[in-house]
Parts: structure tokens; sequence; C-alpha cells
């Protein structure tokens, strides 16, 4: 089976991106090195979806990045619903910030600049939603650090949990350390998980 023939069919029945991060993708591809950073139509419908299903109102998503998945999760939030995502890099800050303006779910949306670790206990209350894609060395950290924010029932989705398959081989920093966690979250009786080999590997877990 062609792995890239299945994906790219799945994209092609998979619901499409909104004109503004469509033009968001396109902005970002002309002016960022690693344009593959960005979650991609079959990750951000899947937290499109799973956040209208469980009406989640209040996300935390660690990671910016170019603003990507924060605008389709704030696209898919209430009127009411908020969103904190944290970014450390300044190079993708105006990027973001300039789609955040331009979208009517923009208003929904606080962005935080500086190491996750030090902004996210920043952030009062809790969260119902969390997407976890940052630095991967600091994975279980990050982990450690929101499971007991996350609201019972609340749902953590979290990208590449296979780091092109560097999770069986032990053989980089990275790949340890996504590794450590896919362990972490195995052994937790506190959740329950799927991990989904949707593109580069996503685990959805639920707060018990």
């Amino acid at each position: 089976m062609d792995q890239q023939a299945i994906e790219s069919y799945a994209k092609n029945h998979t619901t499409d991106h909104s004109e503004l991060i469509k033009e968001l993708i396109g902005v970002s591809d002309e002016n960022l090195e690693h344009i593959d950073m960005l979650s991609g139509r079959l990750v951000g419908r899947l937290l499109s979806l799973l956040i209208k299903i469980s009406g989640a109102k209040r996300v935390l998503e660690v990671g910016t990045f170019a603003g990507y998945s924060a605008l389709t999760m704030a696209e898919a939030l209430p009127e009411d619903g908020e969103l904190f995502t944290c970014e450390y890099n300044e190079r993708y800050e105006n990027i973001a910030r300039t789609f955040f303006d331009k979208s009517e779910a923009g208003s929904k949306i606080t962005l935080l600049m500086g190491k996750a670790l030090e902004t996210i206990p920043t952030i009062s209350g809790s969260f119902d939603f969390v997407f976890l894609d940052a630095d991967k060395i600091n994975y279980p950290s990050y982990y450690r650090m929101i499971l007991p924010r996350l609201e019972q029932g609340g749902i953590m989705v979290i990208d590449n949990v296979f780091w092109s398959g560097e999770v069986l081989d032990g053989k980089s920093d990275k790949g340890r350390a996504i590794d450590q966690l896919n362990a972490i979250i195995r052994d937790d009786d506190s959740v329950e998980q799927v991990m989904l080999p949707v593109r580069d590997g996503v685990t959805v877990l639920r707060k018990k």
C-alpha cells in the first residue's frame, strides 16, 4: 500500500480549511523554512471536530508556530470560548498575530510569548482541551505540568508521537523524550487514550 497515496486520499475526503487558514498556509510557505511543522488538514480537522463534539470552551495550546492550529481550534470554539497558545520563537509571532487579527475568531485567542514551562503557570484556572505540539524534549515536563489542570473528562491531543519512527530506535534525544512521554501515558491510570497513525502519530487522551 502506498502510504503517501492513502494520506492524500484521506485529505481529499476531509473537510477543507477556511479561506483564511488557506491564506495563512500560503504565507507560511513563502516565509518560513519548516512548513511541515503545520499540523495539516487531517490533524486540524481532528482538533476541530473533537472541540465541537466535546463542547470544550477553554483550550491550551503549547506550540503556536504560525498560528494554524490555534486558528483552526478558535474557529471551532463557541462564541464564549477562549484559547491560550504558547510560543517561544519570535520569528513566528508576527505571522500568527497578523492572522489572529484578521480572523473573527481571533478575539478568543491569547498568545503568550516565552518559555511555555514559565508562561503556562501564569494562566489561571483549568482547561477542558489541550493540544501539545511544542519542543519535543520537554514533552514529559509539559504533560506533568498540564495534566493536573485538565478538567475531569477533558481531552488532550499530542502531536508527533512517532517522530518519524525515532521513538522505535532511541537514537535521538527528541525520539527518546517522546517515547518517554508515550510510556508515561500508557502507564497512567488517570487517563484513557488512543494512539492514531495519523501523519506523524497523534495521541488522543481523556482524563477520567
